[in-house]
């Protein structure tokens, strides 16, 4: 069995698991630390080294699914962590700070990946759209299966803001929204990129996913918008995914 650690990082914890890649399957638990204070370089080199250290079976590649713009390893956002990441290779960081092959990408990206394998997109043809509602909105775009990376269309104003700002689960926790406001909210954001996209079917993720029965009746029902199959380990076999793919180029 060939496993392969893959890390999501998020904006409250930052979670890591062991990815079987042959077929996607996460196998045993999740781990996760609190994300450090500030998302700084130094707490985040501590943070991944402590949960590596929890997979001793995972010798090979580490994949790191990221909140920031992801051009060729180097980050260039830091939207809800330290600025220190701005223009880092994060691809050395990662390395480095583990001693062996780390490989970065956008964190919905990575999710995104995981649902177009082996998750909700799988065999999808045409436009799919993953949306994660977490810290902020992540959103990863895929066309026929392949990936336009970075698309970060949280950061779109929507009306007035952004459509995080509007509708994150952040914002719903931090505002005590019930459903019906924050699913208007959500249609909005979601009729929007449909309006300027197209796309065939929306996968929505991140950590609301998992409540997607309380919530999924108030969705517009005009949009073709399922939940992330994968839920919270998307990002995590994303991550690993992309590891092992970029690890045999």
């Amino acid at each position: 069995m060939s496993l392969i650690l893959g890390i999501d990082y998020g904006g409250s914890f930052i979670k890591a698991g062991a990815v079987e890649c042959d077929t996607g399957q996460l196998v045993g638990e999740l781990a996760s630390v609190a994300t450090p204070p500030g998302a700084s370089l130094a707490g985040s080199k501590l943070a991944v080294q402590n949960l590596a250290a929890r997979f001793p079976d995972c010798v090979g590649p580490v994949g790191l699914a990221f909140p920031s713009v992801v051009r060729h390893g180097v980050t260039h956002t830091a939207a809800h962590i330290s600025p220190e990441w701005i223009d880092v290779d994060a691809v050395k960081w990662l390395s480095e700070a583990l001693g062996r092959p780390g490989y970065v990408l956008n964190d919905a990206d990575a999710a995104g990946l995981a649902e177009i394998r082996i998750g909700a997109g799988q065999g999808e043809r045409g436009k799919v759209m993953m949306v994660t509602f977490g810290t902020g909105i992540g959103t990863a775009l895929f066309l026929d299966g392949k990936l336009w990376p970075n698309t970060e269309l949280g950061h779109l104003h929507v009306g007035a803001e952004e459509a995080e700002v509007q509708a994150s689960a952040r914002t719903r926790a931090q505002q005590d929204l019930d459903w019906p406001t924050w699913c208007a909210r959500v249609n909005t954001v979601l009729l929007e990129y449909h309006r300027l996209l197209w796309p065939d079917l929306f996968i929505v993720g991140g950590g609301v996913s998992e409540r997607w029965e309380e919530f999924q009746g108030l969705i517009t029902p005009t949009l073709q918008v399922v939940p992330a199959r994968l839920r919270q380990s998307a990002g995590v076999v994303g991550a690993a995914l992309y590891a092992r793919e970029q690890s045999v180029k």
